[in-house]
């Protein structure tokens, strides 16, 4: 008698387990439904144009690969030591990650942002913040600040300031791989 009430206790205790198990799993898989420029939220949607006169930005639905958006102005110090990183990492990991290069126009003109680009031989693309509101809505604090945004359209890392070519590839990395 006493072997079979802890055998059924067992099996209920086991039951229990997978059941939790199971409910947690479905928790951490299941995509955000909330927007929000933070980690484990959807990135804010957005479209800009770009330098070259196209529109781009993030949509709602599957990406085609995961998208940094970094945030940059070409008066800003800490930018231009973090160029070569990007161009660098945009040539190594073009196949399997995007990068946007979105310019705080309203705070730059457009001479000094083209002058930058072709200095730092930047062939990602550039998106043009004119009037401010991409920057607003991702609540951006200051450059450089990059966001790492997965396929489906789900900010998981930021970076605010500038951080070393091997921490950037890192996370580069770590978002390729999802």
């Amino acid at each position: 008698m006493k072997r079979t009430l802890f055998a059924l206790a067992l099996v209920f205790a086991l039951a229990g387990i997978a059941v939790i198990q199971q409910f947690a799993w479905a928790e951490t898989t299941a995509l955000p439904t909330e927007e929000a420029p933070e980690i484990g939220f959807l990135a804010p949607k957005f479209e800009l144009e770009t330098l070259a006169g196209d529109k781009l930005g993030i949509a709602r639905g599957e990406l085609e690969k995961p998208v940094i958006v970094n945030f940059w102005a070409s008066w800003c110090d800490p930018c231009r030591m973090e160029a070569p990183i990007l161009s660098d990492l945009y040539l190594k990991y073009k196949d399997q990650v995007e990068i946007y290069g979105v310019n705080g126009t309203m705070y730059d003109d457009m001479a000094s942002v083209e002058a930058f680009v072709k200095q730092y031989k930047y062939e990602f693309p550039i998106l043009l913040d004119r009037d401010n509101e991409v920057y607003k809505s991702y609540r951006v604090l200051g450059y450089p600040t990059s966001y790492f945004i997965d396929r489906n359209g789900v900010v998981r890392d930021v970076i605010i300031g500038l951080p070393g070519h091997e921490e950037f590839e890192s996370r580069v990395k770590r978002l390729i791989e999802g």
